[in-house]
């Protein structure tokens, strides 16, 4: 029997929705494999690699894997005054809108925008310490995710590193000695949260306030820039309700930071802050300038789109709206109501072994590494993993000791239904329902 044309094959997998140069290319795959009836198959495989909504059941409120913060922007189709001044009809600039709202928040004089916290920093390096010395201690030589170093952002940035204290101890006296050394270049010194781990036991860290008069051998003062990676604004927290929660204590924030001397701060956008993938450098309005001005910022600057996203965040955060931001809603509720949530899926399930469990969520996203957050969910035993991530829309779900964990934090209650339904599914192996 002699396969079917390229041309007939792709035409009948159009029901999966996917562009006919694409199912052109499964069907000529499928041809050449010798599996033309497994071609529908492929064709889904290639619709289920592309982005699309998924639920994050996985009880970690930044998922990386799941694009970590969840914001939703509402962007129309239409030109902005991204880089045009309304009031004198010439070119502007694409940082003045959103950078002044950042710098409002942070209660500082100015603030810019690039593409994440890595190109923030790489970008504050290259400005202001090129060719010259950059002060960091031992133990905040940190990697963050992907294997990016911050020795090596600091090399890329044509600075060069100092080293300075030790791995578990490292005090000002260290910057100090540093700094005024004979024949030393020293540029700044760069403090860096140890976001994604923690050092315990006989330790001492440094902090900003330490180095308010850090000078270099010629009496001048040297500027401290603290890379606080995970994003929160405010250790008040005014835009929630109830205040801080317990578990934010100890955690840097931007407009403390300042406040207690550094000269700038740079932070993730897409971590607590809650929006979407960029990073922000705040501070001195001289230092912001020299970012700005310098090539790199074009490279790293993002585009209107995000520029957009960010100053609908940030007016949510003015606004004290922290229900605006999803991020803040799934870190504010009460495991009391997640347990009622779960009980009421449970109930929706027939009697198909899920039992309604006490758990702990993390924040995650490199954030926060040790703390954890009261939740409850649900608990099946067996892996139904596979079974959930092959329903529209996925569900994504954790397993541990063959036992399925679906924590309700991390999902809204409006997918409660949705998430139901694909248990039942997962379960049961009928068919899914309508939801």
């Amino acid at each position: 029997m002699h396969p079917p044309s390229v041309d007939r094959l792709a035409r009948s997998l159009a029901h999966t929705g996917l562009p006919h140069p694409l199912l052109v290319d499964v069907a000529r795959s499928s041809i050449e494999a010798g599996d033309h009836d497994r071609a529908e198959a492929r064709a889904l495989a290639v619709a289920r690699s592309l982005l699309q909504p998924v639920i994050n059941a996985t009880g970690t409120l930044l998922h990386t894997n799941l694009g970590r913060a969840p914001w939703a922007a509402s962007v129309d189709a239409s030109f902005t005054n991204l880089e045009f001044d309304l009031a004198t009809g010439q070119r502007g600039s694409r940082q003045r809108s959103v950078g002044q709202l950042f710098a409002r928040l942070c209660d500082t004089e100015a603030a810019m925008v690039v593409n994440n916290c890595a190109a923030a920093v790489t970008l504050v390096t290259a400005a202001l310490a090129a060719q010259r010395q950059v002060l960091v201690s031992r133990g905040e030589l940190v990697e963050i995710g992907g294997g990016f170093r911050v020795p090596e952002v600091i090399e890329q940035s044509g600075a060069r590193l100092h080293e300075v204290g030790t791995t578990n101890r490292t005090r000002a006296a260290d910057f100090e000695r540093a700094a005024a050394a004979p024949g030393g270049d020293v540029a700044m010194a760069l403090l860096v949260h140890q976001s994604n781990y923690k050092i315990v036991g006989f330790t001492e860290a440094t902090q900003a306030r330490d180095l308010t008069d850090l000078r270099d051998g010629d009496g001048n003062r040297v500027p401290v820039v603290c890379d606080i990676g995970s994003g929160l604004l405010d250790a008040a927290c005014p835009w929630l309700d109830e205040g801080p929660p317990l578990w934010l204590a100890d955690e840097p924030a931007a407009k403390q930071t300042l406040a207690e001397g550094a000269d700038l701060v740079c932070f993730s956008g897409d971590k607590l802050l809650g929006g979407p993938q960029a990073g922000v450098i705040a501070g001195s309005a001289e230092l912001v300038a020299k970012c700005a001005a310098h090539p790199l910022a074009r490279a790293f600057r993002p585009g209107s789109l995000v520029m957009q996203s960010l100053q609908q965040l940030a007016m949510s955060y003015l606004s004290r709206d922290g229900n605006a931001i999803a991020f803040w809603r799934m870190a504010a509720r009460s495991a009391d109501k997640l347990r009622a949530r779960a009980q009421q899926v449970a109930e929706q399930l027939d009697g198909t072994g899920g039992t309604v469990v006490d758990m702990h969520s993390v924040p995650g996203g490199g954030t926060l590494p040790t703390v954890e957050i009261p939740s409850a969910g649900l608990r099946f035993d067996g892996d139904l993993t596979a079974a959930l991530r092959a329903h529209e829309p996925p569900v994504i779900a954790r397993v541990h000791d063959q036992q399925t964990f679906l924590d309700f934090r991390t999902f809204e209650p409006e997918h409660d239904a949705v998430v139901a339904n694909a248990l039942r599914n997962a379960t049961s192996g009928g068919p899914a329902l309508d939801t």
